[in-house]
């Protein structure tokens, strides 16, 4: 009888696909270190003793436990036995995983990102509404209990309200998430798509939400009555006060990515000189904290990077992490690889 693949897994006991788990612990055999092993220091100290053996992946099935090690970079990755090929793990962002340095060592990074999708597009919908039709200003007056804010929300708000239909959507990343952001909506509020990407889409995808492909950046911003940020985080800011500045005059924000691809000082100069009318952050550059004068700008409607929270999206990324290492290294395809480009040679495989 052949040997089985060894996979280990990272963070707490599986909690909705049990259907699935019963299969992937069938297919598998299974080696879960205790709370205590996966901080990052004994964590590393397991590795370099060579604690669990060879195994071939790592499977972290919910976004939070199992990344008590921390970062995944050029410290903890070269740990790793030479056995292992594929590593799947809940959540769309990968900023704490250099995958670059994965794909040095042969190894596929998977994300979470197709199980995330429908919520983030749904609470992108939200924020579009709100950097629209003002909602951050009239949600703050409703919530002060103040008499006088209530009522300058309800006479003066409506005054640069807006309905989204027929404005231009730009959107910086039409991936997973940003594709299924334009599909939403192009067909909820007939918003005429544009976007960019370092790949472009097919004729058939970009006909099918009515979207214009902008190969550089300046020329989308200049044409978006609305830019959304749905980009992974590649190391460095993306939207500076220069890119903001090369935004159409008036033009609204949202960035439901990652906080450290927008310089936070330069969009409240933005917002106050009136380069851009409103912004909708569902992330933030020092989560847990926000910045304290955009949480109290009356044109920024903010969340607490839940885009993704849905009951729905955890069992999508639960799922998606076993279906991942399955076809990874049962059929010899992930369903979600973030860095297969990357790869120098082939996959251990």
């Amino acid at each position: 009888m052949a040997q089985k693949y060894r996979v280990l897994h990272l963070g707490d006991n599986i909690k909705y696909n049990h259907d699935v788990y019963q299969r992937f612990s069938s297919e598998f055999e299974l080696i879960q270190p205790s709370a205590a092993e996966r901080e990052r220091d004994e964590f590393k100290r397991a590795l370099q003793e060579r604690r669990w053996g060879d195994f071939h992946a790592i499977f972290r099935p919910f976004w939070n436990t199992g990344g008590e090690m921390g970062r995944w970079d050029a410290e903890l990755i070269p740990l790793l036995p030479s056995s292992v090929r594929v590593m799947a793990s809940a959540g769309a962002g990968y900023d704490w995983a250099d995958v670059d340095v994965f794909a040095q060592h042969g190894i596929v990074y998977c994300n979470g990102a197709a199980a995330s999708s429908e919520s983030v597009a749904d609470m992108t919908l939200f924020l579009i509404l709100a950097v629209f039709r003002n909602l951050a200003w009239s949600h703050q007056a409703a919530h002060s209990q103040n008499p006088q804010q209530f009522a300058d929300a309800h006479k003066h708000s409506p005054l640069t309200a807006r309905n989204p239909r027929n404005h231009t959507l730009g959107i910086i990343g039409l991936g997973q998430i940003g594709y299924t952001i334009a599909r939403k909506a192009y067909a909820a509020f007939g918003m005429h798509i544009l976007y960019h990407d370092l790949v472009r889409k097919g004729p058939e995808q970009e006909a099918a939400v009515g979207a214009k492909y902008f190969a550089e950046l300046p020329a989308m911003l200049a044409e978006s009555d609305c830019v959304v940020v749905a980009t992974p985080f590649a190391g460095q800011t993306l939207l500076t006060a220069d890119t903001l500045c090369q935004f159409k005059r008036g033009a609204r924000l949202i960035n439901i990515a990652r906080g450290s691809l927008l310089d936070e000082e330069a969009l409240l100069q933005a917002l106050d000189e009136g380069q851009l009318s409103a912004a909708g952050l569902d992330v933030h550059a020092a989560e847990p904290y926000v910045h304290p004068r955009l949480a109290r700008h009356g044109r920024v409607m903010m969340m607490s990077h839940n885009a993704g929270g849905t009951v729905d999206t955890h069992v999508g990324f639960e799922r998606l992490a076993m279906e991942n290492i399955e076809g990874y290294l049962l059929r010899g395809k992930a369903l979600t690889p973030v860095n297969l480009h990357m790869l120098r040679g082939e996959a251990r495989l």
